[in-house]
């Protein structure tokens, strides 16, 4: 092995002591250097479903030692499964690069003055004091112990339960680029060889996902106004994906909205119901380790296999009542 190998390796498997789940990124970049779905060979690893680097990511010193014996790959931090959260603080890319409404404000320069101003705002100490990673381009990686039954997904900038303009966070769904890779703007390196400490609470607070909208609650009574069996396969899906292990949770939606939508397509169960019933069966999932789902993700398998469903009407058994169609079948929204 040459020295880059070499000292890549001896950077993963120190950080895999640490407890961090790895991945390989591509030789001097930020991207992962494993298969992506369309290329996955279902074997290995995938042979029971495709693996994301997420679920792939591992402290495991013997594959670590395999996998970056056979060159020099950069480190991918899986974030969610390491129990950790990463605040990570960008700099400007250029002289254009200006703070927009409602951070142009005297000394905001970049990512580090504005998540001094956030705790600032909120009256809390700027919590510095934690192991932290100097970037390639000059950001900082503030590392923190992720909190215990919340599943804190990724932020960008201002967006959702963003902190601010050039201040994004990982967490679960996320990763970022170890100390001792490279890329062509420089190096990652720990700049505070500090112990992680726990995200403090109020940070917990402002990061915590906002809970999606309540969805409709179902249009009919399954007891007065369902077949009895109608009501036995709504359940009977709605359970299937409550309990769909990640990975294969998008593909259980689907397969289960293609049952309903059968029943749809037949006129025995209104399309508002059968999205409502599979919408807060998935609810239970989403947001869990391994889970990447989000709430629009869902909706749309949803809508996708409910069409796919009704174009298929299921034939109906000789109990069915006689009179027409039980409900007007418009699709699923």
């Amino acid at each position: 092995m040459d020295r880059a190998t070499t000292t890549l390796m001896r950077h993963a498997l120190d950080a895999a002591a640490q407890g961090f789940h790895l991945f390989p990124l591509r030789p001097g970049e930020k991207t992962t250097a494993l298969h992506g779905e369309r290329r996955c060979p279902r074997t290995g690893p995938c042979r029971s479903g495709h693996l994301k680097p997420e679920q792939r990511a591992t402290t495991d010193p013997a594959v670590i030692e395999r996998c970056w014996s056979a060159g020099p790959f950069n480190i991918g931090i899986a974030t969610g499964p390491s129990g950790l959260v990463v605040v990570d603080l960008d700099t400007r890319k250029s002289p254009d690069d200006l703070p927009p409404d409602g951070w142009n404000r005297r000394g905001i320069v970049d990512g580090h003055d504005v998540f001094t101003a956030v705790c600032e705002d909120a009256g809390h100490p700027v919590p510095w004091e934690t192991r932290t990673v100097r970037t390639a381009r000059g950001g900082t990686h503030l590392y923190f112990r992720a909190p215990a039954g919340v599943a804190l997904r990724n932020t960008e900038g201002n967006t959702g339960a963003g902190l601010g303009w050039k201040v994004d966070t990982r967490a679960w769904g996320g990763h970022v680029v170890g100390p001792g890779s490279t890329t062509p703007h420089g190096d990652y390196r720990v700049i505070e060889d500090a112990p992680v400490v726990d995200l403090p609470d109020w940070l917990v607070g402002r990061l915590t996902p906002k809970l999606p909208p309540v969805r409709t609650s179902p249009i009919v009574s399954r007891s007065e106004r369902l077949p009895a069996y109608v009501t036995a396969a709504v359940e009977g899906e709605r359970n299937r994906v409550a309990a769909a292990q990640p990975g294969v949770h998008t593909r259980t939606l689907f397969v289960a909205s293609v049952a309903l939508g059968q029943l749809v397509g037949a006129g025995l169960l209104p399309p508002a119901t059968a999205e409502a019933e599979l919408f807060n069966a998935a609810m239970s999932v989403i947001g869990t380790p391994g889970c990447r789902c989000t709430d629009r993700e869902v909706l749309r398998t949803i809508g996708n296999g409910l069409r796919a469903g009704a174009s298929r009407p299921r034939q109906t058994p000789q109990d069915r009542p006689t009179t027409t169609a039980m409900f007007d079948h418009r699709g699923a929204a």
